[in-house]
């Protein structure tokens, strides 16, 4: 036999090995999913092995595909990492695939198939819609093109031997199911989504940007009209002027600088602020160019450089020491982001605050203990030293109080507590960056009573925050461990321990009076209607006598998922009400998971962006978000009476509520869908 006869024999011969391997990964499937759960971890080993060997077969990967949701139901991720898709992280998935072992390695594998047919409607999970799915996939995919089209790397291949052509091979199917052209696009376009809310951690944008320009300047894709918006980010990051343009290096671009007269000059600080204030992405090149103009007695430049206002200007003037040396301290090509929390502490002015000038010189010179150094070396390593990290972290926090992030953490009231503190009172983060570090802990008071955080047992969160910027990494295992203690002295009252936390945790300007939609005790509706009514009495401007918001409000809300369906409690900022540009009555938020852009369902989609909202915030009209809402704080005592609000406007908002969250909360008696009412005209 020889020739094509020969070439038959062998297909037909893998055909029958893949078809043999499926069989067994079946068996295997079938005696997993058979096991009780406390034994699942016996029988995972044997699926995982037929899995891997899958993998390493022409062929396994659309195998194991058809069956992703038939191994997610069997229990393959049960007891790991992978058994909650919503708390996974896109950037995590090139860290498993760069250095964990074989076996990590087939699991990730499997999560991402298991992401495939959550993003085609092919399985579902709680708490994780085909949106979220598919967002997941984007940024995963991005993160790991070298992988897809540089093909496998040595070290790879030294350490998974075969199984790293699998990992290649995986991830080009999943591409090939999404579509090259609508990821980069659908990618550069949720990367600007991202940006527009201006957080302070974006270091997984910079690495995907990163990937992006690789990718493109290889030739590996063609993405059409999206190139303009990932030629802006690029440009941004790597040559956002003209003397950086082909991206020198940063000693090659130094050398430059010396050559450049006063107008070359002023032209290099204005593309520089320029690329800044459109992207919210600063250059390593603009931290060289600063560090240089005090170098060079240029400092007459900084304004320029920074794209200040005069708010901004005027506090540059005053305070001209101290920016310099904060200039000189914080700002490097590591901690390049630093430049825009700058940027934003003199545009918000805080620094006429008469404690925070000192209480930053305070902070120039503080020096870390050993645990809050390696609490600041855990998120940004050990390039600088941790005071210099933390420096730059306290800029950012203070000039963006709204890109705080809780990060893939369970600590939404911690991080809000931070950024209404930055908001409201600056100098007090100052104060308990300063008592963390020096002390290794932090002391707060519940109705008389001192909380000393090292006392205190462990609160939500059961490992340290990596995810966020150094400032949240210090202080919220203190915070989250305080705030946990407060729910236990509260564990005893019947009504909602938020009612006392919230104003005894954020601050005395929380209202002391306390509204909930819910019982507390069998969680079912309890007198929405008259919710609704107070929300509406005491926060919309045409029932309260025109009053606007005066000190951010905590909030809490019902989440729901895309399909209308609940999710979960959350802690908001209530930040203001106003009207829009199209006159539609909108509650303006802020929301600490990172992403304040999600569809609720129903037709409520936060918006983030052209609707009046300033860097940071969401918001919805007034009537979707008190929809979702289920618990707000009030102060009669300083509010005006209440005006009467329209019966139709409370109803339509009372629907909108049983439609989606309060399907399974109804008191008996009431209907799941109240007479339609018109939605209200906001």
């Amino acid at each position: 036999m020889t020739g094509r006869g020969e070439d038959r024999a062998a297909a037909g011969d893998a055909a029958d090995r893949l078809a043999q391997l499926a069989r067994r990964f079946d068996q295997a499937l079938d005696r997993l999913a058979r096991s009780r759960p406390f034994a699942k971890g016996t029988h995972q080993p044997a699926t995982l092995d037929f899995a891997a060997r899958l993998l390493r077969t022409p062929g396994g990967v659309a195998v194991l595909a058809e069956r992703a949701a038939r191994f997610d139901a069997a229990g393959v991720f049960a007891g790991s990492d992978w058994d909650a898709p919503e708390c996974l992280l896109p950037r995590l998935v090139q860290h498993t695939f760069a250095t964990a072992p074989p076996e990590t390695v087939v699991l990730e594998c499997l999560s991402e198939l298991r992401m495939l047919a959550l993003a085609r409607g092919e399985s579902r999970h709680a708490n994780f819609s085909a949106e979220h799915a598919r967002h997941f996939l984007t940024q995963a995919l991005a993160l790991n093109l070298d992988r897809i089209f540089d093909g496998t790397r040595e070290a790879d291949r030294a350490r998974l031997g075969p199984l790293a052509e699998g990992v290649g091979t995986l991830l080009r199917h999943v591409l090939e199911e999404i579509g090259f052209e609508d990821i980069l696009g659908s990618l550069i376009d949720e990367i600007w989504r991202i940006l527009e809310q201006r957080p302070i951690e974006v270091g997984h944008v910079k690495a995907m940007i990163a990937q992006i320009a690789v990718t493109l300047t290889s030739g590996a894709g063609d993405i059409g009209e999206a190139r303009l918006g990932a030629d802006r980010l690029i440009s941004a990051l790597f040559g956002p002027t003209r003397h950086c343009g082909d991206d020198p290096g940063l000693p090659a671009y130094r050398e430059r600088l010396t050559a450049l007269d006063d107008r070359a000059l002023l032209d290099e600080a204005r593309g520089f602020a320029r690329a800044m204030h459109d992207t919210g992405l600063v250059s390593d090149y603009h931290a060289a160019f600063l560090r240089w103009l005090l170098e060079q007695d240029r400092a007459n430049l900084l304004g320029a450089a920074l794209g200040l206002s005069s708010t901004g200007l005027d506090s540059l003037q005053c305070f001209p020491a101290l920016v310099h040396r904060l200039v000189r301290d914080a700002v490097h090509p590591e901690t390049a982001q630093a430049v825009f929390g700058l940027t934003m502490v003199l545009e918000r002015g805080i620094l006429y605050g008469p404690p925070v000038g000192p209480a930053l010189w305070r902070q120039i010179h503080l020096e870390l203990s050993p645990a809050a150094e390696a609490a600041v070396a855990a998120v940004r390593g050990t390039a600088l030293p941790g005071r210099v990290f933390l420096l730059a972290g306290v800029l950012g926090v203070l000039g963006q109080p709204l890109g705080i992030g809780q990060g893939n953490n369970p600590t939404c009231q911690s991080a809000r507590a931070l950024s209404m503190w930055s908001l409201n009172d600056p100098d007090f983060v100052l104060q308990l960056v300063v008592q963390a570090t020096r002390t290794g802990s932090l002391t707060l008071h519940f109705e008389g009573r001192a909380l000393h955080s090292a006392e205190l047992p462990p609160g939500l969160a059961s490992t340290l925050p990596l995810d966020t910027d150094p400032v949240s990494a210090l202080l919220v295992p203190h915070l989250d461990r305080i705030y946990a203690a407060m729910g236990r002295l509260c564990a005893d009252r019947a009504e909602d321990p938020h009612r006392w936390i919230n104003p005894e945790f954020h601050g005395w300007w929380v209202g002391r009076d306390f509204a909930i939609a819910v019982d507390v005790a069998t969680g079912a509706l309890a007198d929405h209607e008259r919710f609704v009514r107070d929300f509406y009495g005491y926060y919309h401007p045409y029932y309260n006598g025109l009053t606007p918001v005066i000190h951010p409000q905590p909030a809490g809300l019902a989440v729901t998922d895309a399909a209308g369906s609940f999710v979960g409690w959350h802690a908001i900022t209530l930040l203001r009400v106003a009207l829009d540009q199209e006159e539609v009555m909108r509650a303006y938020f802020y929301n600490p998971n990172n992403d304040s852009g999600q569809d609720w369902g129903n037709g409520v989609v936060v918006s983030t962006h052209g609707h009046g909202e300033r860097s940071g915030e969401a918001s919805l009209p007034f009537h979707e978000l008190a929809s979702r809402l289920y618990i707000f704080h009030y102060d009669a005592a300083v509010s005006p009476p209440p005006g009467v609000v329209p019966d139709a406007e409370v109803a339509a908002v009372c629907a909108m509520a049983r439609e989606s969250w309060a399907a399974d909360r109804l008191p008996p008696g009431i209907a799941a869908s109240p007479d339609p009412a018109a939605p209200p005209a906001s």
